[in-house]
């Protein structure tokens, strides 16, 4: 079966991630894979290094290129495409558009990872029913909830979750890295958070939260990990409530497979979340979750099981919670116990991949 992944992102997040885990895992099973993306990105660099996958890419400028729309057609001829993975809703359109102006019937499948209604126009809606399109596969039961109203045929919906890699999230014991770098007493508790400034990361509930907590606990620090719009203005809500010597903002890391196991709690009130792959790190580096009972987080946490839930933006709840994990340890070694065993039987990036593999296939074989 010979894949062609398509998308026009230009940025690095977990559903580029995921491709390349998706890449990576079906090249393993004799599937040749080729890959159309926008260049100068980290997902054209690695997958460049792929043997098994082909490579292209063109600077993307709008849907209704037809140097995109053309490319499209030109590599599934070149390439004797079986079935076409579409990774974004820019992609999605450049193929209904393709398909529709040279005709070829090539089936599509598209993975969709935004919770996002998409009712918003008649062409909206349209594409997404395109008679092209076999399948819609999304992340969560939370993105379906979102989309299923805008499409005719529900038989088309599935789901194939978030993945993480086991080999690159290897590191599962502190080593005190982060501790010496930044200068910290031994006794130092980090909470952490690995998140872009941007609204649904809610960022702001979590400053709200570290206010209460460090009344209880004064050898504490968070540790914020990103970058983002409302970077600043997160400093400034840190600065207004007197915060700044609790706070550390350490912007883009590379290393964070190294550093996330130095965290003693992970929080993460973002309240929008079509899945939290961040969580699956978090299990995997054996790190105790504090998160929100929202979006498609549910789906990958089990309350009091492997993480604590609270409520979207109730900074008292996430509060109360992160305290009790840090003052519980018997708490925080059941919780980081049963994450990984949940990880290791539902979100690596094998038992991912094969069930992103069997959608396919069923598309086909139907």
């Amino acid at each position: 079966m010979r894949v062609l992944h398509i998308t026009a992102s230009d940025v690095w997040r977990g559903h580029e991630q995921q491709i390349v885990y998706y890449i990576n895992e079906f090249s393993k099973k004799d599937n040749p894979q080729v890959l159309l993306c926008v260049p100068d990105t980290k997902l054209f660099e690695i997958a460049k290094t792929n043997k098994n996958c082909s490579v292209y890419s063109l600077p993307f400028k709008s849907v209704y290129s037809i140097k995109w729309l053309k490319l499209i057609y030109t590599i599934i001829k070149k390439e004797n495409i079986d079935i076409i993975l579409i990774h974004n809703s820019k992609a999605q359109t450049m193929c209904v558009l393709s398909s529709l102006l040279f005709g070829w019937k090539t089936p599509m499948v598209y993975f969709r990872t935004l919770i996002k209604k998409v009712d918003t126009s008649y062409f909206r809606k349209w594409k997404y029913n395109y008679k092209g399109i076999k399948k819609i596969v999304c992340v969560s039961q939370a993105v379906i909830d979102k989309l299923q109203s805008a499409i005719n045929d529900k038989n088309r919906l599935s789901i194939v979750g978030s993945a993480t890699d086991l080999e690159e999230f290897h590191k599962k014991e502190k080593t005190g890295i982060l501790h010496r770098e930044l200068n910290l007493p031994e006794d130092t508790l980090l909470i952490g958070n690995i998140a872009a400034f941007v609204p649904f990361k809610d960022h702001k509930t979590l400053v709200n939260a570290a206010e209460l907590i460090v009344k209880e606990i004064t050898n504490v620090r968070f540790i914020l990990i990103g970058i983002g719009e409302l970077e600043n203005e997160i400093k400034a809500m840190v600065t207004k409530k007197n915060l700044d010597p609790y706070f550390i903002f350490l912007g883009f890391r590379n290393d964070v497979p190294n550093i996330f196991p130095e965290f003693d709690v992970f929080l993460f009130p973002s309240k929008l979340e079509p899945t939290g792959g961040v969580l699956l790190e978090a299990y995997a580096s054996h790190v105790p979750v504090v998160a929100c009972r929202a979006g498609g987080v549910p789906e990958v946490i089990v309350e009091n099981e492997t993480g604590l839930l609270c409520e979207p933006e109730n900074f008292n709840e996430f509060s109360m919670k992160t305290l009790q994990l840090l003052k519980d340890k018997t708490l925080r070694d059941k919780l980081v116990t049963n994450g990984y065993q949940h990880l290791l039987q539902n979100f690596t990036k094998e038992i991912i991949a094969n069930a992103m593999l069997h959608e396919l296939e069923e598309v086909l074989n139907n």
